[in-house]
């Protein structure tokens, strides 16, 4: 079996990989669509690799291009690991038509829940009124409604939603999921509904947050009704897809109050132009598309890699595999 990585993520992982697959071949990628094998350069239109690894420091060095491109020349690819948790992008879609499995990354699920809950907090606590009033050496007190007694309505619960859950429900949040079905999950929503029953519960809704697919049925959910739905003095928080929310009506929703606050970390078109209104508005915090930027992410995708090349040869189910209709297949 023959297995193509960056040479950066062989460098982590090659003692541990060796105990996993001790009879595999490992191709490695280096700058400039170069590629070596046992530490000696191998012509590139002799690779033919079972496994390929899209890690994630594979689009940070720029090796991605190169491995993508063996990766469809090669005559039997059989599974393929991705260093992304969605597959929008059409890359993702021309891997799983060529009939190979494909399995998406968990490892942006930590920080990105780290970051809605950071968000979520500074804006029910008065931080910045706090931080003005010690400028202006003011002694005023500043209260404010505690995390336990507000509604969240979570959108999306796959590997960030289950995370962002156990993050808010020590706190006491009244939860409420939005998923494909309304099967209950454990004990981390008080509910579970389909999105055809989400508007209904907006008017009771403190937060909401949007972690879940870009696709036909959720593009532009977030739309004119959506925020006239909303409890004046709600906050949004999306760190799903920008093309989740249309922009224009967020803009207006924002005039209203509905929401009061808006957390956006992904937009429409990115990188967001320097002449978008979203920019300076009062009420909007801008991320740009980086809210899944923990430093612990490579080390949780060379697990979750290792993990599944286990399984893969055990034959057992993987971790985060996608399923075909989840790009319209």
């Amino acid at each position: 079996m023959q297995i193509l990585m960056t040479k950066a993520a062989y460098g982590r992982v090659g003692e541990r990989l060796a105990k996993v697959a001790p009879d595999a071949q490992v191709v490695t990628a280096g700058p400039d669509d170069a590629y070596e094998l046992n530490g000696e350069p191998i012509d590139k239109d002799t690779i033919d690799p079972e496994v390929v690894w899209l890690s994630l420091d594979s689009y940070a060095s720029g090796t991605l291009g190169g491995l993508y491109g063996r990766l469809m020349k090669a005559q039997a690819p059989r599974w393929t690991q991705i260093m992304a948790a969605g597959i929008d992008n059409p890359i993702f879609r021309n891997i799983i038509e060529k009939g190979v499995r494909l399995s998406k990354s968990s490892a942006q699920a930590t920080p990105i829940a780290e970051y809605v809950v950071a968000h979520a907090l500074s804006l029910q606590v008065p931080i910045q009124v706090q931080a003005d009033l010690q400028a202006k050496h003011e002694w005023k007190s500043t209260p404010y409604r505690e995390l336990g007694n507000t509604r969240w309505v979570l959108v999306g619960f796959g590997n960030i939603g289950h995370e962002i859950a156990k993050r808010i429900k020590p706190f006491g949040v009244d939860l409420t999921v939005v998923r494909r079905s309304p099967k209950a999950d454990g004990d981390l929503a008080d509910r579970v509904i389909t999105l055809a029953d989400l508007r209904p519960v907006l008017p009771d809704a403190d937060v909401i947050v949007l972690a879940c697919a870009l696709n036909d049925e959720t593009r532009d959910m977030c739309d004119a009704a959506f925020f006239q739905a909303l409890k004046p003095g709600a906050i949004l928080i999306n760190i799903g897809r920008g093309g989740l929310v249309d922009e224009d009506a967020l803009k207006a929703g924002l005039d209203r109050d509905q929401p009061a606050q808006a957390v956006l970390d992904v937009f429409q078109t990115e990188p967001l132009p320097g002449d978008s209104w979203i920019w300076d508005h009062p009420k909007i915090r801008v991320s740009a598309h980086t809210s899944n930027s923990g430093d612990g992410n490579l080390g949780r995708g060379d697990e979750l890699f290792l993990e599944n090349l286990r399984r893969y040869l055990a034959k057992e189910p993987l971790l985060n595999e996608a399923d075909k209709s989840e790009v319209g297949l």
